[in-house]
């Protein structure tokens, strides 16, 4: 296995890294994730990913269950709604033992198992629904390799740290203890319910059982992941299970309630508010939606930030817990190995013996160029939705440090535009979310040569300093607020003379370092319209070039045109759907009025969830045009559950409802809504305004849309605009 590509003295990790195949399941919590196969253990075959990982290290790469030296044979297996806990049933195949013989079938095995805290716990149930006693053995060998994530993914290491002990305890309890070249002791805990009968080597517990007809059994056990001198409360299976729920249902009031007459909408609604709570993770400055499961299971720049706008109408305290992370780890100062710039937001944070020996960037890397206008525009948005000035107050730094960067670091070249080129060695060669190494071309198929000016990063930067401009204002910084309102209009003029294409209708995908154009159509321009630097006319154009036949598939538009050179359906960035893509771009077709082509996007990813697992939109799917009564092409390795995918559905909904929150005002407004497709009413409860809680009721009547205003926070209107301009 070799997931790493090199090119150039530089590094890629190759998109087949990114997921194990569809019949493993996955668990997560905070840094730790678990890839298991559908018995519920861990083998090292095929790719060698399955295993718990931990803070960046693999803790258990080994993980095995067996009646009588035998694997039991497989039910069923499912991960729950919630995706907490893992449930298998299993029986036994057929067994001899002491002269006498077990039938197939008569014992079931109930295994149940979640992730919590750093911790794994496990419940083996045994039933016996036989009419004899039967006595047989189980046993659950264990092991753990402590290899680095990107150790697990193709890299390659000349040396490594060591298992220096396994350690047995009292009370069936085992240590495995890891001394890394980073310094740092790992150790991976397992702590039995009750201790083994015996053992066999080091590794494997072996427990007898006596069970009479209709009797259970049951066996429990917790592997903890442990760091340095760090210890961890035991608590039993029940304990625990209860505390995750617990904190589950808490979690569950950060969101708004939604709930329409379709129950297929309402399935969709629910399992993507689930997968994105599932994400949510406590970091040491706040809870922050973690990117995806398995391989971006921790904190990257660009995608908490879209995923804080696209919930930002429903789960403010999302976006809040978002900014003050990417506060907390902004760069202040030059590093070139990590892409560093002071003033630049995260692209990622990771853990892991690698990072800690700089043996690749990614303890902090900030090679992103998006992410820094990104920061300021959910700043100013998360103003407008809460009105919290005290808390842009206490970020207010951290905003000006990020204009200070677009101004200073971002333009390369000093042409007015913002451009990357990276200068760590290992870091990535596209910094635009777009971040393949062959996502950026011309016409004829040559890739641009940096510095790059992506257009979608023209529209941010744009809407960043309109954004700052407001912020200062209120804040009484009016020369400032003068000067970002003048650079904005500066920068808009600008932009539409360099990268609006009229042959193409569009604006062009960039500018590559020569300023030549990659006269190509990509969805990347769909993103300008989510900003106001797009003329309306323009707007209209754009629009009516996305949703043509060479864009858009049928499930929703394609990153790249059929008509282009490195078009391929299959790739990752080339061809393919994503629907954080398709949401971002129906918001802002709806911000322009451009109400049916909103409620196309819509409906096509809807009907694509359809057709998917849960009706959980993965990170991506293949471009291939729709067919009927056919679903969506899978693209096999992507991640699920993404939070950026998941959280399209509440972007999709803001933008057919166009709903806009201004809280200075204390005013909802609703833009000519509309209602998707199939949906005749739409209840919205716990809607938090100000310190209150809103609930209302939209519905369908002689053909538009009408709210009822259930109960509202005092001092709050709801209006409903019918006619006139729409709010860009």
């Amino acid at each position: 296995m070799n997931d790493i590509i090199q090119l150039e003295n530089k590094y890629y990790v190759a998109v087949n890294s990114t997921y194990a195949d569809d019949r493993m399941k996955v668990l997560n919590h905070a840094d730790t994730f678990g890839i298991f196969d559908r018995w519920g253990d861990v083998q090292q075959i095929g790719e060698e990913v399955q295993g718990i990982y931990h803070n960046g290290m693999r803790f258990v790469s080994n993980l095995d269950f067996r009646i009588n030296g035998k694997r039991p044979l497989l039910l069923s297996s499912s991960v729950k709604d919630e995706n907490e806990i893992l449930s298998v049933d299993l029986t036994n195949p057929a067994l001899q033992t002491d002269g006498s013989i077990i039938p197939k079938g008569v014992l079931h095995l109930g295994r149940s198992k979640f992730i919590r805290n750093g911790a794994c716990y496990e419940q083996i149930k045994i039933t016996n629904y036989g009419n004899e006693r039967y006595d047989f053995e189980i046993s659950l060998r264990f092991d753990a390799d402590f290899k680095d994530i990107f150790e697990v993914r193709g890299i390659k290491r000349e040396h490594r740290g060591e298992i220096t002990e396994i350690r047995h305890l009292p009370q069936g309890k085992v240590r495995i203890y890891y001394d890394g070249l980073d310094k740092v002791r790992r150790i991976t805990q397992v702590h039995f319910s009750e201790k083994p009968d015996k053992w066999q080597g080091h590794d494997c517990a072996i427990f007898r059982v006596e069970l009479e007809p209709h009797k259970e059994f049951t066996i429990e056990y917790a592997i903890h992941f442990l760091i340095g001198d760090e210890e961890k409360q035991l608590l039993s299976f029940n304990e625990a299970r209860q505390r995750l729920e617990r904190e589950l249902k808490e979690l569950a009031n950060i969101l708004a309630r939604i709930k329409t007459s379709n129950d297929q909408f309402n399935q969709w609604i629910t399992q993507s508010a689930n997968d994105l709570l599932s994400l949510l993770a406590n970091t040491e400055h706040s809870k922050y939606p973690y990117a995806g499961v398995p391989w971006y299971n921790t904190a990257f720049g660009r995608d908490g930030i879209i995923t804080a706008l696209e919930t930002l109408w429903l789960a403010p305290d999302i976006a809040k817990n978002v900014l003050r992370y990417l506060a907390n780890t902004q760069a202040i100062e030059a590093n070139e190995y990590q892409d560093a710039e002071p003033g630049k937001i995260i692209h990622e944070v990771r853990g892991g013996e690698m990072v800690a020996m700089n043996e690749i960037p990614f303890k902090r890397y900030y090679g992103s160029i998006d992410s820094t206008p990104l920061f300021v525009i959910l700043a100013a948005a998360y103003y407008n939705r809460t009105a919290d000035i005290e808390f842009i107050k206490s970020i207010w730094k951290n905003i000006e440090a990020a204009l200070y960067w677009i101004d200073n670091y971002g333009d390369v070249d000093g042409d007015g535009f913002i451009e990357y080129q990276h200068k760590s060695l290992n870091g990535l060669t596209n910094q635009g979310w777009k971040d393949s190494h062959d996502s950026i071309m011309h016409a004829h198929g040559a890739l641009a040569e940096p510095p790059i000016a992506l257009c979608e990063v023209q529209a941010y930067v744009y809407d960043a300093k309109k954004g700052a401009a407001k912020l200062a204002k209120v804040l009484g910084y009016d020369s400032m607020a003068e000067r970002l309102e003048k650079d904005a209009e500066l920068l808009k003029q600008k932009f539409n003379e360099a990268f609006w294409d009229e042959q193409l209708e569009t604006y062009v995908l960039a500018l590559d370092g020569k300023k030549q154009p990659c006269r190509v159509v990509a969805s990347n321009a769909g993103h300008t319209l989510l900003t106001s630097i797009v003329e309306p006319e323009k707007a209209k154009r754009i629009a009516k070039r996305l949703l043509q036949d060479d864009m858009f598939s049928g499930w929703g538009i394609r990153t790249l045109s059929k008509n282009e050179k490195r078009y391929n359906p299959m790739s990752y960035h080339n061809g393919s759907v994503w629907p954080h893509d398709v949401a971002i771009i129906a918001r802002g077709f709806s911000k322009y009025g451009l109400s049916e082509e909103t409620l196309q996007l819509t409906s096509a990813l809807f009907a694509a969830s359809l057709f998917i697992e849960l009706q959980r939109l993965p990170e991506l799917f293949c471009g291939f045009e729709r067919r009927k009564g056919e679903g969506p092409t899978n693209y096999p390795v992507a991640c699920s559950p993404q939070a950026w995918s998941v959280a399209a559905v509440f972007m999709l909904l803001e933008a057919c409802l166009h709903i806009d929150i201004y809280a200075e005002e204390k005013k909802v407004y609703f833009y000519k809504p509309m209602m998707p497709l199939g949906i005749e009413e739409l209840k919205i409860s716990r809607l938090k305004l100000g310190d209150g809680y809103a609930n209302l009721k939209l519905y369908c009547e002689n053909g538009s849309v009408g709210v009822k205003v259930i109960s509202l926070p005092q001092g709050w209107q709801v209006l409903m605009i019918t006619e006139g301009n729409e709010k860009v």
